[in-house]
């Protein structure tokens, strides 16, 4: 009997590894946890969730309650922001990628309003602000103006890093508006002029004089890393509990408890933060109103 040769034998021990791992890697693994997921959590399906039979979303990825003009409806709790696409777009997951420095905006001309880019900061600060005027409470925050941008100066000096204090600019306050401050180290503070070129001045962050600890949650003013979390902080949940009871005509009791009984906790025990799924509240809401 004659043996094959060794370069054909090498060739169909490698396809046969192939054909082996395709069926334990590609259908046998997948297979078991799928059934381990529907067993354990029931969350190999998504977790779809329905109201009077209707699909209306999934437990584990966030979703916007608002009304055709975009506005957010006064009756629901609204999930934290999102960066996925347009928002909480599964097929383009992820974050902004803007870090803690980005902090001054691209000035929009006032004949194009979209031409401008807001910066991470000024957008943490507009969403405080936002989310105070909604909800009646304090939405200032550390480095944040009272008009709801970042608080950042622009500071030219004679000596380019040192020397005497030359001008000062509101980088995140687009002319006409009034700058957060009326002067600098004795400079009179002007407003951003869409367009100029501001990159010789040296960046200086004004901290101000809001609280140390925000009334808005952190999680009301920045998105997750992959823009579909479900979930809000209790404590978010808490600020927009009296709203929502005022909305619905329930007592705000009422409304605490069913916060509290669609917060879950930490991983474990020991993993994360406790968290109160959106969506499974609103539908809790519905039905109890």
């Amino acid at each position: 009997m004659s043996r094959l040769p060794l370069w054909l034998a090498q060739h169909l021990a490698a396809v046969r590894v192939v054909a082996v791992l395709t069926v334990i890697v590609g259908l046998l693994y997948p297979l078991a946890m799928t059934g381990v997921s529907q067993v354990v959590g029931n969350r190999a399906d998504g977790q779809p969730l329905y109201r009077d039979g209707k699909l209306v979303g999934s437990a584990l990825i966030g979703q916007s309650f608002t009304d055709s003009n975009g506005n957010a409806i006064p009756k629901y709790f609204q999930s934290r922001p999102s960066a996925a696409g347009n928002g909480y777009d599964p097929t383009a997951s992820g974050a902004s990628n803007l870090g803690p420095e980005n902090d001054v905006d691209t000035l929009a001309d006032p004949a194009d309003p979209k031409s401008g880019k807001q910066s991470l900061l000024t957008q943490i600060c507009a969403r405080s602000k936002a989310v105070g005027d909604l909800e009646g409470v304090d939405g200032s925050r550390p480095f944040c103006t009272s008009d709801g941008v970042g608080a950042v100066l622009g500071v030219y000096r004679a000596d380019g890093l040192t020397g005497n204090v030359t001008r000062v600019v509101s980088l995140d306050q687009g002319c006409p508006a009034t700058p957060f401050m009326q002067s600098y180290d004795g400079v009179a503070v002007e407003c951003g002029k869409p367009g100029e070129d501001y990159s010789a001045a040296l960046i200086v962050p004004i901290r101000g004089d809001a609280p140390r600890d925000p009334v808005v949650p952190a999680d009301a003013v920045t998105a997750s890393g992959s823009g579909l979390d479900p979930q809000i902080s209790p404590a978010y949940a808490d600020l927009r509990a009296p709203r929502i009871a005022r909305e619905r005509h329930l007592p705000l009791d009422r409304v605490h408890a069913l916060i509290e009984s669609h917060t879950t906790g930490r991983t474990l025990g020991f993993l994360g933060q406790p968290g109160v799924n959106v969506l499974e509240l609103n539908l809790a809401l519905d039905r109890e109103s």
